[in-house]
């Protein structure tokens, strides 16, 4: 999501003297790049024991097995061939790691600027395969923090062949100069500044043999027909895209600003069809029977005060129609299988799919208390990732019934 990054210095002195020039020392905060060098970050990758879940990301669900991203440290490997009683089998250590994917039967993820993939023969053990570097040259870690990084620092560690893997925050200091005259000073400054199912707010979109990632400021097509991913186009420059949804040969990007629709009539060329706007607030997107349902939520850096549940037609990819919209608590990610929608908000909301503008008084389940981040629905189980760790649902017969949760540890 977009951050947005300032430093406000406005001062008025007052002084009962002659004109001067003058300075004062001003303190200001900065993030500084934290670097490693390229062979250290990218010989770090390993396979190794179960860990315990500390925090939650990005999920894929593959072949019984779920694979849920540890946030900027790497992904755990969850046998969940009995969803009742899931078990944490091993964790791949990769640094810068947020989001991933499955195709036949190999593991793709970003490790910051590059892309590594496993196989994954043995689920419960993958096996490191390759890696294509600087694949995302633009990419840094996310900054957790309003103030801006040292633009300056990074490009030397760039230059160097660095991999930049964190911030550390600073206080500094600068002189600024400013000019009194009779009896008022102003401070002016100087400087400026066979494919795996993957949950809604996932980056990566995977349509046939091709994977279309969208990171920061663009969208990156790669080929995974071979042994080795391929790059099929440059960089196609689309502001701040947040999550992807592949839909009948289309693709439908959920941003800040609205709902984006690329067509796919050239798979090495998406055009783009419309776009749909709303309030500015975060935004992914699930679509089914022609019908997109899209999550606008307020917090954090998204830029609004508006917590909604929009429902489009896009049976008209060239002219989509929202229909109708809901307040909501704080939402998220969301899902659709066996007709009925399954949203996280307050918790886990689940609707029986019906008309569009009935949808609220078709609600089957509300499970509370947890805060919901992301659901992916398969054959009757859904897996939600939520700040209290994985939880699953039976959702067989149009009933929803609690299954098991491994929780989150701090």
């Amino acid at each position: 999501m977009k951050k947005i990054f300032f430093i406000t210095s406005f001062s008025v002195f007052f002084f009962s003297s002659c004109d001067f020039d003058a300075s004062r020392a001003v303190f200001y905060q900065i993030n500084e790049p934290v670097v490693m060098s390229a062979s250290e970050f990218r010989n770090s990758v390993q396979t190794t024991g179960a860990k315990k879940i500390t925090t939650f990301g990005k999920m894929c669900f593959y072949n019984g097995y779920l694979y849920l991203s540890d946030p900027g440290k790497g992904i755990h490997v969850i046998n969940n061939t009995n969803p009742a009683r899931p078990e944490i089998k091993s964790y791949i250590e990769l640094q810068g790691n947020a989001d991933l994917c499955i195709y036949n039967n190999r593991l793709y993820a970003d490790a910051w600027v590059d892309v590594v993939w496993f196989d994954l023969s043995n689920p419960a053990n993958p096996n490191l395969e390759g890696r294509l570097s600087n694949a995302f040259p633009e990419v840094l870690p996310d900054i957790q923090n309003l103030f801006p990084y040292d633009y300056e620092l990074v490009s030397i560690a760039q230059q160097k062949g660095s991999i930049v893997v964190g911030w550390e925050l600073k206080t500094r200091e600068r002189q600024e100069s400013y000019f009194v005259t009779d009896d008022v000073g102003i401070m002016s400054p100087t400087f400026s500044t066979g494919s795996g199912i993957n949950g809604s707010m996932s980056r990566f979109g995977l349509v046939d043999n091709y994977l279309y990632a969208v990171i920061n400021s663009g969208m990156h097509i790669f080929n995974l027909s071979g042994q080795t991913p391929m790059r099929q186009s440059d960089k196609i420059y689309i502001f701040d895209v947040e999550t992807i949804f592949p839909y009948k040969n289309n693709l439908f990007l959920g941003t800040p600003y609205g709902m984006l629709i690329y067509s796919l009539e050239d798979p090495l060329k998406p055009q783009f069809a419309s776009q749909i706007s709303h309030l500015y607030g975060c935004d992914p997107v699930v679509v089914s029977d022609d019908l997109a349902y899209v999550t606008v939520r307020s917090g954090n850096f998204c830029g609004q005060t508006d917590d909604k549940l929009i429902v489009i037609d896009v049976s008209d990819i060239q002219n989509p129609q929202e229909l109708v919209s809901y307040s909501m608590t704080n939402p998220k990610g969301l899902g659709i299988a066996n007709d009925l929608l399954f949203l996280c908000d307050d918790g886990l909301k689940v609707f029986k799919l019906s008309a569009p503008q009935t949808l609220m008084s078709n609600k089957i389940a509300h499970f509370s208390g947890i805060d919901g981040y992301d659901v992916i629905p398969f054959n009757s189980t859904l897996m939600m990732i939520s700040d209290k760790g994985l939880y699953q649902y039976n959702y067989s017969d149009n009933k929803v019934s609690f299954l098991s949760s491994i929780p989150v540890e701090v």
